[in-house]
């Protein structure tokens, strides 16, 4: 059993007693991440809030989230995204519900979405944008939670991790398209990823790099495939400036 299909069952176990209900639905209105990617020069940033994950073990524990998020967003990041799985990275939904609440850029629910019920969790909990990862969906489920993520206003960032991925994705017509440098089956990380899927890239979609982004030399090589955003989590987590470290990742892509 690969690490991916533990992670599946155990969302399938989770899905009986999942909380869709928050306190507070008004949020600061936010921009379409779409949009923002598109004007971003050369590419934007999806800072992300994540405490553990499986490979990694734990990468902060203890982390405040709202002061976190503020730091991301002053710096300049297009997005925040925040990883809600409990079990096996040690995230909240509640992380997700106090960001929503307190910054004014698009917020990525980031996790593993394998029902309705978890995109209502996400809009509700004051995301802007869900995470549809095609390895954890067959071709009819992709399609279905990829229609009711639009029909309930969120845009999807759907993630792929090889060349027959990227044809699913290009064929759902998903503007949105998360290039993961991660294999969800062995966990192990590289660059080369986004560089090998660049041919399949068009003007009508925007390419995001999402993992193995810890410097500047490694988001100028993301960027030159022509990727328009860079999804960076552990390397802003474990860095004791968050802002500075993101802020440098800029001063090089003004740069260039």
């Amino acid at each position: 059993m690969t690490i991916l299909t533990k992670i599946l069952e155990t969302k399938k176990q989770e899905l009986a007693g999942l909380r869709t209900d928050f306190p507070e639905t008004d949020y600061p209105a936010k921009p379409r991440l779409a949009d923002l990617l598109r004007l971003a020069k050369p590419a934007g940033v999806i800072a992300e809030i994540k405490r553990s994950s499986p490979s990694k073990g734990v990468i902060r524990a203890e982390v405040d989230v709202i002061g976190q998020a503020k730091r991301y967003e002053q710096a300049g990041a297009s997005a925040i995204s925040v990883l809600t799985d409990e079990s096996y990275f040690n995230g909240s939904i509640d992380d997700l519900h106090e960001v929503a609440k307190q910054v004014a850029v698009p917020v990525l629910n980031k996790d593993f979405i394998v029902d309705k019920k978890q995109i209502d969790r996400a809009k509700n909990a004051g995301a802007t944008v869900v995470l549809l990862i095609v390895a954890a969906l067959d071709d009819e489920k992709l399609h279905e939670l990829f229609a009711y993520t639009e029909e309930r206003g969120l845009e999807a960032l759907v993630e792929v991790h090889d060349e027959e991925e990227m044809k699913r994705a290009l064929a759902l017509g998903a503007e949105l398209i998360g290039i993961n440098n991660r294999n969800l089956s062995t966990f192990e990380v590289s660059l080369e990823n986004t560089e090998k899927l660049a041919s399949f890239f068009t003007d009508e979609q925007l390419f995001i790099s999402e993992s193995g982004i810890h410097s500047p030399a490694d988001a100028q090589r993301a960027v030159k495939t022509g990727v328009k955003g860079l999804l960076i989590g552990e390397s802003l987590m474990r860095a004791n400036d968050p802002g500075a470290f993101l802020d440098s990742l800029f001063r090089q892509e003004e740069a260039r």
